[in-house]
């Protein structure tokens, strides 16, 4: 046996045995909170369904694991549903499970004491005493984890197309007065091939039109990984609409990356595809490279940068390329995929850069977003990941996402159209 598929088999069976651990561990709290039923058939029916969701869940695993075809990807909706079904059964036992930590460390530090008493008292003739498990933290345990499950199936059900409108207004003194007004609609990180109901999409790119603004801006992430994604979704796309143009720029996932290919030439072909979908959208793909806007004998700098992520994330940008001969003191607009970049090249650069738009982040698709409270876990690998933040005089603004990727819902951090207005003072 090859030591590649030794490895293999060995994180399969590590994979399995963690989901498993977690299963039975959770199903004490669940045969514990629910011991109040009287009813045999009730109880029994109550353990055979978690354990056939279960099992169903780990054979699926199974399959996934031996299956998969690294070269055409999983079958469509297949990877989301996986995860999407991971996620909602596993974040809400990994709660039940730290409750039951908790709770058994103290059962057994309380039963060693008593042995210990019991040994040397008895002269080591007894059994040291391990008490029962509590019913009422089994049944907080469940009660608790129930929070997250009927978010999550919300999330997956409704939040995923659950979109947002941002409004954002920006005042600034160079802007030229030709701009005083000028409204921008910012859309990011599609990810079309995980969509699964074109009628809300529908939805989102009419209520995106709704907005009538100047211009459209589309930073990055068309697609999961192939060109091939979009061509079901190319008519409704193609029906976004702005009277002074539609521009855009790559996202990480945009360079077909993250799957295997057979060759690089087909690897190639695929990102050649995706720039010419751009093109029949009539969205004016930037790379690396800058254009102007003109209005009324006036004009910007809007500047179009490949991706650039910090970490190890690909490096395509460069942002001397696409400065190249802009003004100095014109005023410029940046797309750049990943906000990451600002902190890396934009806030330090020695041409002054008024307003980066961003994506990327998704805000992790999970997260709290109330009056007062904003916060995702996303946080903690990018400090800048939702809405607008200002730094020496500049601007960097993070759309939240249009599609979703990976987990197939969103919790909290809903899809999000921006709409960008400028103003002179």
């Amino acid at each position: 046996m090859h030591a590649s598929t030794s490895t293999i088999l060995f994180r399969i069976c590590t994979v399995l045995l963690f989901l498993i651990a977690i299963d039975v561990y959770t199903f004490r709290s669940v045969k514990t909170g629910f011991s109040f039923v009287q009813s045999s058939i009730v109880k029994n029916s109550i353990y055979w369904t978690y354990w056939s969701v279960n099992i169903l869940f780990v054979l699926t695993v199974v399959y996934a694991l031996v299956h998969f075809n690294k070269f055409a990807g999983p079958p469509k909706y297949f990877s989301a549903i996986l995860m999407g079904s991971f996620v909602l059964l596993y974040i809400p036992k990994l709660i039940v499970v730290c409750f039951l930590l908790v709770e058994d460390i103290g059962r057994m530090l309380r039963a060693g004491g008593v042995g210990v008493a019991k040994l040397v008292s008895d002269n080591f003739a007894a059994t040291p005493y391990f008490e029962s498990r509590r019913k009422f933290i089994s049944q907080l345990a469940l009660g608790l984890a129930s929070i997250p499950f009927i978010s999550i199936l919300y999330g997956i059900t409704k939040g995923k197309y659950n979109y947002k409108i941002h409004r954002v207004t920006l005042k600034f003194k160079d802007l030229p007065e030709a701009f005083d007004g000028l409204t921008i609609t910012q859309l990011s990180d599609a990810h079309v091939g995980s969509f699964d109901d074109e009628a809300k999409v529908k939805q989102a790119i009419d209520l995106a039109n709704k907005q009538k603004s100047d211009l459209i801006f589309f930073t990055g992430d068309l697609v999961n990984n192939f060109a091939r994604e979009m061509d079901e979704w190319m008519n409704l796309f193609g029906q976004l609409h702005a009277p002074m143009g539609k521009y855009s720029i790559l996202g990480n996932h945009d360079y077909g990356d993250y799957v295997s290919w057979h060759s690089d030439e087909e690897k190639q072909q695929n990102l050649n595809r995706l720039k010419e979908i751009h093109r029949e959208l009539g969205f004016k793909l930037l790379l690396n490279e800058h254009t102007t806007i003109e209005k009324n004998g006036q004009h910007f700098s809007l500047i179009g940068l490949e991706n650039w992520g910090a970490g190890g994330f690909a490096k395509y940008g460069d942002l001397e390329k696409s400065l190249a001969n802009v003004d100095d003191n014109s005023f410029k607009l940046l797309l750049s995929h990943d906000p990451s970049h600002w902190d890396a090249q934009v806030l330090d650069h020695p041409k002054h850069v008024h307003l980066t738009l961003a994506g990327h982040t998704h805000g992790m698709q999970f997260g709290i977003e109330v009056p007062g409270i904003k916060w995702s876990p996303v946080k903690y690998r990018y400090p800048r990941w939702a809405g607008l933040y200002e730094e020496k005089n500049k601007y960097l603004y993070v759309n939240r996402g249009f599609g979703f990727i990976g987990f197939p819902g969103r919790v909290g951090i809903w899809p999000e159209i921006t709409v960008i207005t400028l103003l002179k003072v």
